[in-house]
C-alpha cells in the first residue's frame, strides 16, 4: 500500500510578536498573503498528495476564497486549531488518525513562504528510513546558556554541534500519534515548542533524523522578518527572469513618461528592440506629468489607436539641489506636482486601463527613501511618498489583478543626475540602460508591491 504525504499547514498563531491587527500569515507580501506562498509550495510539490490548513475559523472561510482562487486543489481539509501548538499538530493527527492508509504528516510553519522543494523532498526520502524527521541549519552564533536566578552564563555549548530548527517537521502518523498520546495523558505535561521535542522526550529510543535546512527558509516573526523577505521574493525575481529575454514583451504596449531622456528612452529603446510598442510621452511632445488632463488625454489616445495598454512605466522626475529655506515657492510646488502629484493623478487614470488588460504600474523611487538627504529634502520626501503609494495601491489593486511595484536604482549616470552632481567617475554610477533592462524585466513577474533594487553587480 502506497504512503499518503500529507503536508499539514499550521497557520493558528495569533501573531502577536509582530505586533499586526491580523495574525502575520494573513498579511500581504508583494501583493499576496504570505500563507499564499507557503501552501503553492506544497500544492507544486509532487510528492505532496494533500493539504490540510490548520486555522483560527474566523479565517476560514477567508482560506476557502484562497484555495479556490489559486485552484489549490489538494488542500482538502482547513480545520480548527488549538490554544497552543501542539494542540493543533493534535487535531491533525485526530483528523487522520483512522485513516485506512499509511500516513506520512508533513507539519510546516505558515509563516515559512520560502520553504524549497528540495527540503520537501529531502524530508519525504528520510521518512523511508526514519518515522521521525526534522530540518535544521547550523547556528552561526555562539549559544549561551544562562542561570536564571542571575542572568550569568552557566555554559557554552559546542557551537559546531548545535542547529537552529525549521520546518517541516515530518512523522509517520502512527509515530507522532504515539507521543502526543502520551503527552494527552502525562500528569506532568512537559512544556515543548514542536513535536520533534515531544517525540524525542515520550519515545526516546525512537531516532530523530534531521535534513539540512536552508538560510532562506525564514520564519516570519517580527515586522524586520516582513522587510527581508521582501528581498527574497525580488531574488526569486531575479532568478525567474534573469535568463529570461525580453522577447516575451513582443506585442505588448508599453506606456513610458519622462521617456525623452535617461532610463525613460533607454526603455522605450530596449522596449522596441524586443518587439514590444514602447510611446513615450514627456513635455517635449506636450504631456505635462503635473497637468491631470494631459495624462488622462495621452492615455486615451494610446487606447484609441491600439485598444489596450499592458504597462505603464513612470520615469519623470524633478530634482532640485538647494536648501529648502532657499528653494523659491513655484520650484517647490513643480517638484512636489511632478514627483508625487502627477504619479498619483497617473495611478488614478491609468488604473480603469490596466484593469481591463490585468496589466502593472511601475513607478521610480530612490535609494535616497529610506533617510532624507540634505539639499534635496523635496526630492528624498516625494521619492518616500512614491514608496507608501505603492505599497498601498497593490492591496488595493489585487482583487483586479493590477500588479504596481517600484524601482530603486543605485545611483545611475543620467542627464538630470549630471545636471544636479556634475561629472562623476563612471565606475560609480549604473548605467541607464542596463536599469532599463531591468525594469523591463520586472514586467514579466507576476509580483506587486515590491520595492525593487537595482545595484551593481546584480545580475540575476
Amino acid at each position: 500500500m502506497n504512503t499518503k504525504n500529507i503536508a499539514v499547514i499550521l497557520s493558528g498563531g495569533s501573531g502577536t510578536r509582530f505586533g499586526a491587527e491580523k495574525p502575520k500569515q494573513y498579511l500581504h507580501l508583494a501583493g499576496r498573503m504570505i500563507i499564499e506562498y507557503t501552501v503553492e509550495v506544497f500544492q507544486n510539490h509532487p510528492l505532496i498528495d494533500e493539504i490540510c490548513i490548520i486555522a483560527d475559523p474566523e479565517f476560514h472561510d477567508t482560506l476557502q476564497t484562497l484555495c479556490s482562487k489559486n485552484h489549490y486543489d489538494k488542500a482538502r481539509r482547513i480545520i480548527r486549531g488549538g490554544a497552543q501548538r501542539s494542540d493543533s499538530s493534535f487535531a491533525a493527527i485526530t483528523e487522520y488518525g483512522e485513516s485506512d492508509s499509511d500516513v506520512n504528516l508533513i507539519f510546516h510553519d505558515a509563516v515559512r513562504p520560502f520553504v524549497s522543494q528540495s527540503i520537501i523532498s529531502a524530508t519525504i526520502a528520510a521518512l523511508e528510513k526514519y518515522s521521525a524527521v526534522d530540518v535544521a541549519i547550523p547556528s552561526a552564533d555562539t549559544i549561551i546558556k544562562i542561570n536564571p536566578e542571575d542572568d550569568t552564563i552557566d555554559n557554552i555549548p559546542v557551537r559546531s554541534i548545535l542547529r537552529r530548527g525549521q520546518t517541516p517537521q515530518a512523522f509517520a502518523l502512527s509515530t507522532i500519534k504515539k507521543a502526543h498520546l502520551s503527552l494527552q495523558t502525562d500528569l506532568h505535561p512537559i512544556s515543548v515548542t514542536d513535536d520533534c521535542g515531544l517525540v524525542k522526550h515520550y519515545l526516546p529510543d525512537t531516532p530523530v533524523y534531521v535534513v539540512p535546512g536552508e538560510e532562506r527558509n525564514i520564519k516570519i516573526t517580527y515586522p524586520e522578518d516582513l522587510l527581508f523577505a521582501e528581498k527574497l521574493i525580488q531574488l526569486n525575481s531575479r532568478q525567474l527572469t534573469s535568463d529570461q529575454g525580453l522577447s516575451l514583451l513582443k506585442d505588448q504596449i508599453i506606456v513610458i513618461y519622462g521617456g525623452n531622456s535617461g532610463i525613460g528612452k533607454e526603455i522605450a529603446v530596449l522596449g522596441s528592440e524586443a518587439g514590444a510598442i514602447c510611446l513615450s510621452f514627456s513635455r517635449s511632445n506636450g504631456v505635462d506629468l503635473q497637468n491631470a488632463s494631459d495624462i488622462q488625454t495621452s492615455l486615451d489616445q494610446v487606447v484609441e489607436r491600439y485598444g489596450r495598454i499592458d504597462h505603464i512605466i513612470n520615469c519623470a522626475a524633478l530634482l532640485n539641489q538647494h536648501r529648502l529655506d532657499q528653494t523659491d515657492e513655484t520650484v517647490i510646488e513643480e517638484m512636489i506636482r511632478t514627483n508625487f502629484t502627477g504619479t498619483t493623478f497617473l495611478c488614478k487614470y491609468g488604473f480603469h486601463y490596466l484593469q481591463q488588460s490585468q496589466g502593472s504600474l511601475t513607478l521610480f523611487t530612490s535609494s535616497s527613501y529610506t533617510q532624507g538627504r540634505p539639499f534635496y529634502a523635496l526630492y528624498s520626501s516625494t521619492k518616500a511618498a512614491i514608496v507608501n503609494l505603492t505599497q498601498a495601491l497593490s492591496q488595493e489593486w489585487q482583487s483586479e489583478n493590477v500588479r504596481i511595484n517600484a524601482i530603486n536604482p543605485a545611483r545611475t549616470k543620467t542627464p538630470m543626475r549630471t545636471q544636479n552632481f556634475g561629472e562623476e567617475p563612471e565606475d560609480t554610477l549604473l548605467d541607464a540602460k542596463y536599469v532599463a533592462r531591468k525594469t523591463l524585466q520586472s514586467l514579466l513577474s507576476n509580483y506587486s508591491g515590491l520595492i525593487i533594487d537595482i545595484k551593481k553587480g546584480l545580475d540575476g
